[in-house]
């Protein structure tokens, strides 16, 4: 019987018991796949440190990404070719359509607000001046004063009073326009009570008629007359300023066309050389439409440019010259008449030498007269104006003439012979003043009608473009998107 040794070591080649090993386990992962952090000794957690997080894309990054991605194939980069087209041909519309709408109103008020209030100012200007000197003829004429002298002083100032009414209407509120045309206002009924005064005390035989004569034509050169002038050269200067908004070229837009026209020649020619196919509609009918809006653009706006530059050149500058030449004439006339009222009361020292303040006058306005007459001839460019202006300087010539004879009767102590010589009948100066005056009148009246028909024709050659090329742009960009769609439906 054996018996199995207790104690001692285990005999030699028998295996030693040993404790059976765990299984390893493997590491666990995390949520997300990621390694799951080791347990130290004792079952605590390691500290976690935190992952850096992927920086996000801005939009436009975005955007760009996706446009990389889209023009790596031939869908995309028509798709993209079918909106730069529509893009550039919708901003040649809009923008011939917005310079060609701003053109079309400054031409527009070219012709019906700025030059028709210009010429009401100059209008108010040569009543009141016309006024004033119907006032010192009738004076001279005592009381005696004519029917005709007497109507023409009223209408000088009718005429006045309705011109401010109408540039009241027109003007803008609260600009200096308006200030001076409130001072008009203002002043013209104190001008009619000095002159009414200046009658009642000359019917009389009272010699402060004459004072207050003197006074009343002080306010009218000094206050009136300025002021008129003021508004005239206020009313010329808005006049200047919608011309030089309605001429110049609309490059803007002119550039616009060009490039879209270029961009829509390379995109028919890299789908003919990708196709072999000549036309495709779409991009044809985009094209068309571009040229259309292109061409209509440039020679409506040339048209319309000529038309108005000619009303500025043949008109505008012949109506301003005519306007300060007949003004010239009222004036010369109303110091020739001042001249015989005063009685040489009012003189006026240049160098050594005293004058007659009203004849010194005279002469000046006369000179201003004559320079003012060889403008508009030359200005003149047809027989209708020439032939009014050579009247005016004809009967200018012998108001000199006339002029020089009253004043030495008037020297010489002669007073009723000059004052026949200045407001009598045939033979006085009055005669060659109406005709200065009725001769610069016709050609004003010519002047105004080439006026009118030159920038008529200007602002009429703009008729519908700004409707036509908005319209037609938008037609030119639906046929860039329907031929590119042409395109991309071959890839479906």
């Amino acid at each position: 019987m054996t018996h199995t040794p207790s104690g001692g070591a285990a005999p030699p080649g028998a295996a030693t018991p040993t404790t059976p090993a765990m299984p390893a386990v493997p590491p666990q992962s995390g949520p997300g796949g990621t390694p799951a952090p080791r347990q130290a000794p004792g079952g605590s957690r390691p500290p976690a440190f935190p992952q850096p997080e992927a920086p996000r894309r801005t939009a436009f990054v975005e955007g760009a990404v996706r446009l990389r991605e889209a023009a790596a194939t031939e869908p995309g980069r028509l798709r993209i070719i079918g909106a730069v087209l529509a893009a550039l041909v919708v901003a040649f519309g809009t923008v011939a359509a917005w310079q060609m709408a701003e053109r079309a109103a400054a031409a527009d008020d070219v012709l019906t607000s700025s030059q028709p209030l210009a010429s009401d100012a100059a209008d108010i200007y040569r009543s009141l001046a016309d006024a004033n000197t119907a006032a010192s003829s009738g004076f001279l004429a005592g009381g005696q004063e004519t029917a005709a002298s007497r109507d023409r002083y009223e209408k000088g100032i009718r005429t006045a009073a309705g011109k401010l009414v109408n540039a009241a209407a027109n003007s803008r509120p609260g600009s200096s326009s308006a200030a001076t045309i409130t001072k008009l206002n203002r002043l013209l009924p104190v001008y009619k009570g000095l002159v009414e005064r200046a009658r009642t005390y000359n019917r009389q035989g009272y010699p402060v008629g004459g004072a207050y004569l003197r006074y009343a034509n002080e306010k009218m050169q000094e206050e009136m007359l300025p002021a008129a002038e003021d508004l005239y050269t206020k009313e010329t200067e808005r006049l200047d300023a919608d011309y030089a908004d309605a001429t110049p070229y609309p490059w803007a837009a002119i550039a616009l066309g060009v490039i879209a026209l270029a961009v829509l020649a390379w995109a028919q020619r890299r789908t003919y050389l990708r196709t072999h196919r000549v036309l495709n509609h779409g991009l044809v009918a985009a094209t068309a439409a571009a040229a259309v809006v292109l061409l209509w653009l440039v020679a409506g706006h040339s048209l319309a440019r000529s038309g108005l530059n000619g009303s500025y050149d043949h008109g505008v500058r012949s109506l301003g010259v005519l306007h300060e030449a007949r003004i010239a004439s009222l004036k010369a006339r109303g110091n020739e008449n001042l001249t015989l009222v005063a009685r040489g009361a009012e003189t006026k020292k240049v160098g050594e030498k005293a004058y007659d303040a009203y004849d010194y006058d005279f002469q000046h306005d006369m000179e201003a007269l004559g320079e003012g007459l060889a403008r508009a001839g030359e200005l003149a460019d047809d027989s209708s104006g020439e032939k009014p202006v050579a009247a005016a300087v004809s009967n200018m010539t012998e108001w000199k003439k006339r002029h020089a004879a009253a004043r030495e009767q008037d020297e010489n102590g002669n007073y009723q012979e000059a004052l026949d010589l200045v407001i009598g009948g045939e033979g006085a100066t009055g005669e060659c003043f109406d005709g200065v005056d009725e001769s610069l009148a016709s050609a004003l009246t010519h002047e105004r009608r080439e006026f009118q028909e030159a920038a008529t024709g200007g602002r009429d050659a703009l008729t519908g473009l700004p409707q036509g090329a908005a319209g037609l742009a938008v037609l030119g960009a639906a046929g860039a998107v329907l031929g590119i769609g042409r395109r991309l439906s071959e890839y479906r």
